[in-house]
C-alpha cells in the first residue's frame, strides 16, 4: 500500500477493461485518480466504487481524447481538484477488424485519431503540467500489435506502432531538457477485456481460443501491476522502455 501516495493520475479509457484495472490499482496504492472516458455511466460508477473503498480518491470526467480542448480542460480539472499532475496513463483505445485491403481511409483515420493523435495530445499537454508538479510518469498503452504482423488489426497496429515510436521521442525530449518526466510504453498481449472479447467475436472465435495457446490469456490486473510500478518512484530510472506484458508471445 502507498506506492503512489501523493500522486495525481489521469487514466483515459478508464471506465472498463485495462483502464478500469489501472484506476483501481492506482487508487489502492494511494493515488488520486481522474478517470476519463466517453462511457459516462461506466466511468461514474467506477468513481463511486473507488471512493467507497478510498474516499475522495477518484473523480470522473467525460472525455473524447481526439479533442484538444477537452485535453486542456481535463488536465486543468486534475490540477484544480487534486492539486497537480504526476501520472498520465494514455489507455483509451478502439479496435476494428480491417485488413490493408478492406480498411477505408475513414476507418484508418478514426482508429489513429483515438490512439495516435489522442496519445500525442495527452503527452503534449501533460508534460508542462508534470513539470509544474515537480515531475511525472507518462505511460502509453501500446500493444503486441506494434511488434507482430496482424493483418486483421491493420489500422489498430498502425496506431499502436505510432505510440511505440512517440514514446521514445518523448522520453528523450524530456530527459534532454531535464524535465524529470519519464515516458514508457506498455505492450499487452491477449488480455481478458471487453475489447479483446468483442474483437475475437468479430473474427468468429470464442475467448477460449486464447486459453488454448501456449501464452494463454492475461488478466487486466497483470497490466495494472506494471502501470503502478511505472507510476511509482520505484521505476525512476526506467525511461523510454517498451515493456511487454504478453507471456513471451512476441518471441515465439
Amino acid at each position: 500500500m502507498g506506492r503512489v501516495s501523493g500522486k495525481v493520475a489521469i487514466v483515459t479509457g478508464g471506465a472498463s477493461g485495462l483502464g478500469r484495472a489501472d484506476c483501481i490499482a492506482l487508487a489502492r496504492e494511494g493515488a488520486k485518480v481522474l478517470i476519463t472516458d466517453v462511457n459516462e455511466a461506466g466511468g461514474t460508477a467506477l468513481a463511486a466504487e473507488i471512493n467507497a473503498a478510498h474516499p475522495g480518491s477518484a473523480h470522473f470526467v467525460k472525455h473524447d481524447v481526439r479533442d484538444e480542448q477537452q485535453w486542456i480542460d481535463v488536465i486543468a480539472e486534475a490540477k484544480r481538484r487534486f492539486g497537480g499532475l504526476h501520472v498520465l496513463v494514455n489507455n483509451a483505445g478502439v479496435v476494428r477488424i480491417v485488413t490493408p485491403e478492406t480498411c477505408t481511409l475513414e476507418e484508418f483515420r478514426f482508429q489513429n485519431a483515438v490512439m495516435s493523435e489522442g496519445v500525442f495530445l495527452g503527452c503534449k499537454h501533460a508534460i508542462p503540467a508534470m513539470k509544474d508538479s515537480g515531475g511525472g510518469s507518462i505511460i502509453n498503452m501500446s500493444s503486441t500489435a506494434s511488434h507482430l504482423g496482424y493483418p486483421v488489426y491493420f489500422a489498430y497496429s498502425a496506431a499502436k506502432g505510432a505510440v511505440r515510436a512517440m514514446t521514445k521521442a518523448i522520453a528523450v525530449h524530456c530527459q534532454q531538457n531535464k524535465y524529470n518526466v519519464r515516458c514508457n510504453s506498455l505492450h499487452p498481449g491477449a488480455i481478458e477485456t471487453p475489447m479483446v472479447a468483442n474483437s475475437t467475436k468479430d473474427l468468429g472465435l470464442q475467448m477460449e481460443v486464447w486459453q488454448q495457446t501456449p501464452w494463454g490469456l492475461g488478466k487486466p490486473e497483470d497490466v495494472a501491476n506494471v502501470v503502478v510500478f511505472l507510476a511509482s518512484d520505484e521505476s525512476r530510472f526506467v525511461n523510454g522502455a517498451e515493456i511487454l506484458v504478453d507471456n513471451a508471445v512476441t518471441i515465439q
